[in-house]
């Protein structure tokens, strides 16, 4: 069992420590001290006056040459890194393996960011009043940045939040799920044994809500990054000081069209990836797919026939392909959701049914009805619907009938159809013959509307949780 202490400078807490469990099992695998109010406070005293000590801001090089070794030390402890997160987490071993992979890229990516943003020129002598200057822009840090994560991926998120603050020069405070807070800690220990000042990351759970919301709140926080449910990202946002920026991530209940041309054998298995990967706890999981009524009946079958196959069970072994829901709450939760459809009239053609406290059978529901929770609202968990619809223009219309946008995909053979849905669909990213999830760290990575605030994607957040700032400079020798 793994124990961490207070992992902030120079605090001590009196919270009552967070026990960590198992989602498969429910055994207990950790323990994380609880940072009080106190705590809290040394917390953002400390990155503030990091902050404001100019003389002491970490150089461009030791940055790099933090995020280089930290790379490298998360290569040579890959394999345990990526036990420990299924065990922690709940995603299979086979997707674990590949998030420690991606974070370690998504460092890999803040060092290439950071070596390519060199800031820019601004045109002087245009005119009399501009004559005689010349005027360029540099990057300097934001502030001091609090990142508020998530559990669905415990590491790559962290690094996607924490890495870009590091390579930006921010002292970072940073709050993981309290279901998974142990690849965090695992996270920042290695962060520090690659060079990092203790003071310049802070990993804490603070003891209650209130606390967490206090957290986000303070004046001192320039920059926000919050992954989570939009009621909690949104009441953030509302909360925060003047001038302080941020960028929410949160669901988006994802939209598919399938067209009746397209290649379905290319499709099922696609769809199946995207519908039940890490039990569908994924903010752009496959959940609605809009197919022509032609095909829909066969296509809805075939993921069905596809997820029977699936193998549901302990995370941590290798042929584990579907693991549990991050809380048995979510398992009764799912059954209260697929009941609801099936009564009103869905045709349920596989799972819809729990397969212990834990665990939820991958799950396909044919023609739900659009006012069901599984149509209206985000699943987060393995069930994916199925919807005939008689054109496109209508199955345009139902995916855009949510308050909802984030990402979103088309399957087709004709170009045509392709890009009539890109350009149709309520969506930051379509995808043309893929799943909804797909995602490389560098793209963009945005929700709109409910679906979230500003823009994701390592370099992306980099330049967030920068400022732009401009010297002018004038001399009678400049004449150009």
């Amino acid at each position: 069992m793994h124990r961490y202490p207070l992992l902030i400078p120079g605090a001590t807490s009196a919270a009552k420590p967070v026990t960590v469990h198992a989602p498969w099992n429910r055994a207990v695998i950790g323990e994380v001290a609880a940072a009080d109010a106190a705590a809290v406070e040394h917390a953002l005293a400390t990155a503030h006056a990091l902050f404001r000590n100019r003389d002491g801001w970490l150089p461009r090089l030791r940055r790099v040459e933090i995020l280089e070794k930290a790379q490298a030390l998360m290569r040579e402890r890959a394999e345990l890194l990526a036990v420990e997160s299924a065990r922690e987490g709940g995603k299979p071993l086979i997707d674990s393996r590949v998030e420690i992979a991606r974070a370690i890229d998504s460092l890999r990516l803040c060092v290439e960011a950071l070596r390519a943003d060199g800031g820019e020129v601004i045109p002087m002598g245009a005119t009399a009043s501009s004559a005689n200057r010349v005027a360029f822009t540099q990057t300097e840090p934001i502030g001091v940045v609090v990142a508020i994560s998530a559990f669905n991926h415990p590491v790559n998120l962290i690094a996607h939040q924490v890495g870009p603050a590091i390579a930006a020069g921010c002292p970072v405070i940073v709050k993981p799920a309290r279901t998974t807070p142990l690849a965090c800690m695992r996270f920042v220990e290695l962060l520090r044994e690659a060079g990092l000042p203790p003071e310049w990351c802070q990993p804490l759970l603070p003891e209650n809500n209130a606390l967490s919301t206090k957290l986000a709140a303070d004046a001192r926080v320039a920059f926000l990054s919050f992954i989570g449910s939009a009621k909690v990202g949104w009441s953030l946002r509302s909360q925060l000081a003047p001038g302080a920026r941020c960028a929410l991530e949160h669901g988006g209940v994802a939209p598919v069209i399938v067209a009746a041309d397209a290649d379905l054998d290319q499709a099922v298995p696609l769809l199946a990836k995207g519908g039940f990967y890490h039990a569908g706890q994924v903010c752009v999981s496959v959940q609605r797919v809009f197919a022509a009524r032609a095909v829909a009946e066969s296509l809805a079958q075939r993921i069905a026939a596809a997820a029977q196959k699936l193998v549901v069970g302990d995370p941590t072994l290798a042929a584990t392909e579907v693991g549990p829901l991050i809380d048995p709450a979510e398992v009764a939760r799912l059954e209260q959701w697929v009941g609801e459809a099936m009564a009103g009239g869905a045709e349920l053609l596989c799972g819809g049914r729990r397969l212990g406290d834990t665990t939820y059978a991958p799950t396909v529901l044919l023609n739900p009805p659009p006012e069901a929770k599984v149509s209206t609202q985000e699943v987060f968990g393995p069930v994916v619907c199925v919807y005939a619809c008689d054109d496109l223009d209508e199955a345009v219309r139902q995916a855009n009938a949510l308050p909802f946008a984030f990402q979103a995909a088309v399957f087709t053979r004709d170009i045509d159809t392709a890009l009539r849905c890109s350009g149709r669909l309520d969506a930051s990213a379509v995808m043309v013959n893929d799943h909804t999830a797909f995602r490389v760290d560098w793209m963009p990575f945005a929700g709109l509307r409910h679906s979230g605030y500003g823009v994701g994607g390592i370099p992306h957040t980099l330049r967030d949780m920068q400022v732009r700032k401009m010297t002018v400079i004038k001399s009678a020798e400049i004449r150009r």
